[in-house]
């Protein structure tokens, strides 16, 4: 990813081997980051940081993830938050997004699959921020509404944009039609879910990706992108 410079983030878990892996990670990418080790810690850090993006570990002792949630949302803080859990519970993702948490990563995860909720989580909430974003062999620039392949122009539809913008940023992350023609058709589409069908089709073909090596099919469960 480029254009990272002033993008903050903010990593609050009590294990300090995760902490330093990530924050080393997230460095190299671009980002500026800062750490803490506790809830009460995180809560005065955010506060001084105003960080962008705060990746929140449930399962701390003392003041919890959900606590810290609670405390960042009342505060105002205009973040987005990732809350880290070990537990793939519905009532404790419908808890999380209840109290004001923006998206799950669920232990143990790929620091590709951080990296990529991250990124889906600055392009909604904060797009001003990154101008192009390259991401393997891809480059998205929202500006002006293009994607770069290989360094080549993608001749793409507005609606092709849309769908390879999102299958790309969320790369790694299997993603249903039902949850693509949400989040590109809009919620009150009323077609048929087929479309997604063939629009994956015709970008497979303006991508060369005759083998679906690129734009996986996960039958059953949606398609996924590999970089």
């Amino acid at each position: 990813m480029s254009h990272l410079k002033g993008i903050k983030i903010l990593l609050v878990d009590d294990e300090p081997h995760i902490v330093q892996f990530l924050e080393l990670g997230l460095i190299n990418e671009g980002y500026e980051v800062q750490s803490a080790h506790d809830g009460l810690s995180a809560v005065n850090l955010a506060a001084e940081f105003q960080p962008h993006i705060v990746v929140l570990d449930v399962m701390m002792p003392g003041m919890d993830g959900w606590e810290v949630c609670r405390m960042l949302r009342k505060s105002g803080l205009h973040a987005s938050i990732i809350m880290l859990t070990a537990k793939d519970e519905v009532e404790d993702r419908v808890k999380g997004l209840t109290i004001g948490a923006d998206d799950y990563v669920i232990k143990p995860f790929s620091f590709e699959e951080l990296l990529a909720r991250i990124a889906a989580r600055l392009r909604n909430q904060f797009p001003a921020l990154i101008g192009e974003v390259a991401i393997g062999p891809f480059r998205v620039n929202d500006k002006k509404k293009e994607i770069l392949y290989h360094d080549q122009v993608l001749e793409l539809s507005p609606t092709e944009y849309e769908l390879l913008k999102y299958l790309v940023i969320n790369h790694g992350i299997v993603l249903s039609k039902t949850t693509i023609l949400d989040k590109v058709w809009g919620y009150d589409f009323g077609g048929e879910e087929n479309i997604v069908e063939v629009y994956i089709r015709s970008l497979r073909d303006k991508l060369q990706d005759k083998e679906h090596r690129l734009i996986r099919t996960l039958r059953g469960a949606g398609y996924r992108v590999d970089i």
